[in-house]
This record gives C-alpha cells, sequence and structure tokens, in this order.
C-alpha cells in the first residue's frame, strides 16, 4: 500500500452542529470530519472557503463559527518523528525505513493523519509497554481496543500475536484512520476498525480489552456485567484520583494487578488480570 506525504499546513472549518460524513460532498482538499459536543471540524489540506460555503448552503443545520490555519506539526503538539516502547518501534509511514531498528525489534508504521495518538502520550506509552509484556504470556486469541484514535495500539497488538483485533472508536474520522493504518501495516485480515460506542461494544467477545479512555467512559464501564467477561484488561487515562478509585475497585472485584505504570505521578496504566477461581 502507498503512502501520503505529511500535510504542511491544516486548514479547519469549526462548525456548529454535526457535518456526518462528508466525504463524498469535497474534493481531495477535504481529510476528514472530527465531531465532538454537537461541533464539527472539517480539515482540509489546503484552504476551502468556497468548498465549504457550497456545503452550508446546502445544511441549514450547521453555523460555521469559526476557522483556523495552522501548520501540521502544530497542531500536532510537535513533529512526530516516531518512538520506541520496548521492542516495538513505531516510525512516520512518509520515511522509507525506521532509523536504528534492530533484527529482533517489532516494526510498524504509523500516520496519525490529524487524529490525536501518535504514541507519543505516556499513556499510549504505557499501553505498548504493558501489550509488550502481557504477549509474553499468550497473545492469542482476540484483543479489544477501546478508543483506538490512530489505531497503534490495535496495529502493536496484532504485530505482537493477537491473531484478531477490533479497533473500536465512536468518532468516525479516527476510524478513517485507524483503518488506514492497519491498511498501512497489511492486517487488514486480522484487524477490524470499527464505528460505536466503547460502552456498547465492550461486550464482546475477546480475552484482552486495552481501553485508553477517558475516565467519564472508563470508570462506568468497568462497573457493569461485561467487565466479568475478560480476562485481562489494560487501563489507561487516568489522572491520580481516579487511579486511587480504579484500583479500590479492581481490588474489590477480585482481579489481580499485575503491574502500575505512573508517569511523573499524574497519568497511571494498569494491568490487571482475573484471578481464576477455585
Amino acid at each position: 500500500m502507498g503512502y501520503r506525504a505529511p500535510y504542511t499546513h491544516l486548514y479547519i472549518y469549526y462548525l456548529k452542529g454535526l457535518a456526518g460524513p462528508a466525504d463524498t460532498a469535497f474534493d481531495d482538499r477535504f481529510i476528514g470530519n472530527w465531531e465532538e459536543e454537537g461541533y464539527s471540524f472539517l480539515f482540509f489540506s489546503e484552504p476551502a472557503e468556497n468548498a465549504v460555503r457550497c456545503f452550508l448552503r446546502a445544511r441549514s443545520d450547521l453555523e460555521l463559527c469559526d476557522r483556523f490555519e495552522m501548520t501540521y506539526d502544530d497542531w500536532q503538539g510537535g513533529r512526530f518523528e516516531g518512538l520506541r516502547a520496548g521492542r516495538l518501534v513505531i516510525y512516520p509511514a512518509w520515511e522509507n525505513q525506521a532509523v536504528g531498528a534492530a533484527e529482533d525489534d517489532i516494526v510498524m508504521r504509523l500516520d496519525p493523519g490529524v487524529v490525536f495518538g501518535a504514541g507519543t502520550h505516556p499513556t499510549t506509552q504505557d499501553c505498548l509497554t504493558a501489550l509488550e509484556m502481557l504477549s509474553a504470556d499468550d497473545p492469542g486469541g482476540t484483543l479489544l481496543d477501546l478508543g483506538t484514535g490512530t489505531g497503534v495500539l490495535a496495529v502493536a497488538a496484532a504485530r505482537l500475536g493477537w491473531q484478531r483485533v477490533l479497533a473500536v472508536d465512536f468518532n468516525r474520522l479516527a476510524v478513517k484512520t485507524a483503518d488506514y493504518n492497519v491498511k498501512l501495516n497489511a492486517l487488514a485480515g486480522r484487524v477490524l476498525a470499527v464505528h460505536g460506542r466503547a460502552e456498547q461494544l465492550v461486550a464482546c467477545p475477546a480475552a484482552t480489552v486495552v481501553a485508553n479512555i477517558h475516565y467519564d467512559v472508563l470508570g462506568p464501564m468497568i462497573r457493569t456485567k461485561a467487565f466479568d467477561h475478560h480476562r485481562n484488561w489494560i487501563l489507561s487515562g487516568l489522572l491520580r484520583s481516579q487511579a486511587r478509585e480504579v484500583e479500590i475497585f479492581l481490588v474489590k472485584a477480585g482481579m489481580a494487578i499485575r503491574r502500575r505504570w505512573s508517569r511523573d505521578n499524574t497519568w497511571f496504566t494498569y494491568w490487571t488480570t482475573r484471578r481464576k477461581r477455585l
């Protein structure tokens, strides 16, 4: 599969209302639509004033609030140059090869597009480390990645040995980006990116679940009956006070905390396993 060069500038149109899938409404300049809390962000690689104006004339339910222009690196919070987490080496899709990768490293390519989740956030890096550690136990079967974003954890899981991975996100642009990265790594037969709510799809059969998502979703979700359906959980995206609540819950729920990660005593990640019943 070919790959696209990184964008240089981004042109973002901020709309009140949900634009929905809009790919057919625009030309190749259109990158995608990010929807959040009743608002839409239309991303373009070049200015698209006339195209957006025509789109809005046909959609009376939408209103243009603002427009922005910024560099791609500014949007991502810095230049994405790849990273290493244990044996996992992640490098930008637009580079020819992973610099410094050893023969026994597990290499994967990533194009974050305009979706957050290039693997540089501490919680993502700790999830990658947890996946590698867990893969040494038994990576077989199915893994469920809730809040997949760019698909970085889903692709890493497949690279580490899981035979089937379901990557879930409620944001359509994230699903589109994850699907692109799955194909970029030739994993379309093993990783499926789907649109849906984590709390609705958490009951899907899987031995292992990775959930690096907001606590307002994660907290209620682990307190449902679906939590008992899975043996291994990697829980992340937790701040200190949230982590305390989750740890108390895990102990009461009969889970063994295999490993706990803390970054600057701010971000917390847990690898926890259901104890075997006698």
